[in-house]
């Protein structure tokens, strides 16, 4: 009896050491309140919204993998009512943008001449093809860098002696910025100061910041009719903690349904971290040893 409980239980012993591993998930989602989210309901949620900011980080393979799944789900929900928006095209190009949509530019042409970014071929380009094949609407929402970079060095009066044409580049001046938001609030701590006693460069830098995420909600509010979804791809600190271009958003339309996600890093996926808490609608979670793009 003795000899068979000790066969039985080597046996089990060596099965085990045969056992497949524990599943390694790339990728978690959750909720604002941090609990497991459903990709399916959160879906069905992000297809009855009428602009869904997903915050990416730039060089987060997985980020961009979802991007573009969603986008393809939505339009299995949404068909032709969807349309894609980035900040990674800016307003001056749109007019190629569009001319590559509908096929009139060829892609090399377009890629010399839209200024795109340099992970485009990976990270941007299969989404822009998506929306060609598809034949829906793709918006480049973003203010002209050089712009910003004026602003960045003297404050958005840079921008008053624009002639009109360069001006409808950018969201309608003058521009309100509130440095209570926690997005610029914490850009004041990243320079090492404090929001009561910001230099004026750091506010000047912030008003560039406030440029880029009024121009995006304002084009991203041009570029959508009443019951459309529009998905925008953006770096998440344009639209964490509900502030950035999601304020500029609700500030013109306090009835627009927004839905943000926020893709942070993490050494753990099976919990998400106490900062990270209430950073968007939805919380894409991936390892920080994940492969990046660039």
């Amino acid at each position: 009896m003795i000899r068979n409980l000790l066969f039985l239980l080597l046996s089990l012993l060596t099965l085990m050491s045969f056992a497949p591993p524990k599943t390694k998930p790339a990728y978690r989602l959750f909720t604002a309140a941090g609990k497991s989210a459903d990709y399916d309901k959160m879906l069905k949620e992000l297809s009855q919204a009428d602009v869904v900011l997903f915050g990416e980080q730039h060089n987060d393979p997985i980020a961009h993998w979802l991007e573009l799944q969603i986008a393809k789900d939505l339009f299995r929900l949404k068909g032709a009512q969807l349309v894609l928006g980035a900040e990674m095209f800016e307003r001056d190009v749109q007019p190629l943008v569009l001319q590559y949509n509908t096929g009139e530019l060829d892609a090399k042409a377009f890629e010399e001449q839209s200024r795109p970014w340099p992970n485009y071929a990976t990270d941007y380009k299969p989404l822009l093809q998506f929306a060609q094949q598809q034949h829906l609407a793709f918006v480049g929402t973003n203010v002209p860098r050089r712009y910003a970079s004026q602003v960045a060095k003297g404050s958005l009066s840079a921008l008053d002696a624009l002639p009109a044409d360069e001006k409808a580049w950018m969201a309608p001046l003058p521009i309100t910025v509130d440095y209570e938001l926690p997005g610029y609030k914490n850009m004041v701590k990243m320079f090492g100061g404090d929001a009561a006693h910001a230099s004026a460069g750091v506010q000047n830098i912030i008003q560039a910041q406030a440029l880029k995420d009024a121009t995006m909600a304002y084009f991203i509010r041009q570029s959508r009719q009443p019951g459309q979804t529009l998905l925008h791809l953006n770096g998440s600190y344009h639209s964490d903690n509900f502030d950035g271009i999601y304020y500029y958003l609700h500030q013109a339309d306090p009835n627009l349904k927004i839905r943000t996600i926020s893709t942070v890093s993490q050494e753990e996926v099976g919990k998400l971290d106490k900062e990270n808490l209430k950073k968007a609608d939805y919380v894409l979670v991936v390892p920080a040893d994940m492969t990046k793009t660039y």
